[in-house]
């Protein structure tokens, strides 16, 4: 069994559980189909293994829709030599709204959304909570923060949760090791790109 393989093996299994906390958290999540908040003005942090299963996904589109992306790309590309700060960019494998290789996406794609625990065991909260998406009725506005115990004047049943849903702790290697897989380094998605792209 090859690596990716087994990386695929990995994401059935963490899939699961991801998928459970969504559902632990449903009352909170607005993600819906369209909405590509998430897909906008980040960096996409990939691993080796998740941008060598992005590109498997990447064989199955149309030969427009792949044509489209390298154009994308190659933009995208350029544009990142002009920047001195850190370069945040759509996706460009978004697609009128809609992931166009949704079940090849990333780790962190996977899981945003969610609350998440930092690795000082601070909660983090996805960006989208400030556009009155997920978990937005319990934002504090004035400090940037969630207030927790509002979540039973609200009506809600179960409170917000953290989990541990970080890139860097669903892409440890520690994990991948009992898989049987590496994940490689870590690159924002873009910087994976090498001019041999260009001609796949």
């Amino acid at each position: 069994m090859s690596d990716l393989q087994k990386y695929v093996e990995y994401l059935i299994f963490i899939n699961q559980k991801i998928n459970n906390f969504f559902e632990k958290q449903k009352e909170y999540i607005k993600c819906q189909k369209g909405c590509a908040k998430c897909c906008q003005n980040a960096e996409f942090p990939y691993k080796k293994i998740e941008f060598d299963l992005l590109m498997e996904g990447f064989k199955t589109l149309s030969k427009d829709n792949q044509q489209l992306i390298r154009e994308r790309v190659k933009n995208l590309k350029e544009e990142q030599k002009k920047r001195e700060d850190k370069f945040e960019y759509t996706c460009p494998f978004l697609i009128d709204n809609i992931c166009s290789v949704y079940d090849f996406r990333g780790i962190i794609c996977r899981s945003f959304g969610l609350m998440f625990n930092r690795e000082n065991n601070t909660p983090g909260i996805p960006f989208c909570i400030f556009d009155g998406l997920n978990y937005s009725a319990l934002l504090n506005k004035e400090t940037g923060k969630v207030i927790t115990e509002k979540y039973k004047e609200l009506g809600y049943k179960q409170p917000p949760i953290a989990f541990n849903v970080s890139h860097n702790f669903l892409t440890d290697e520690a994990m991948a090791k009992g898989f049987g897989f590496t994940f490689g380094e870590t690159k924002p998605m873009i910087d994976w790109f090498e001019d041999d792209f260009y001609n796949i």
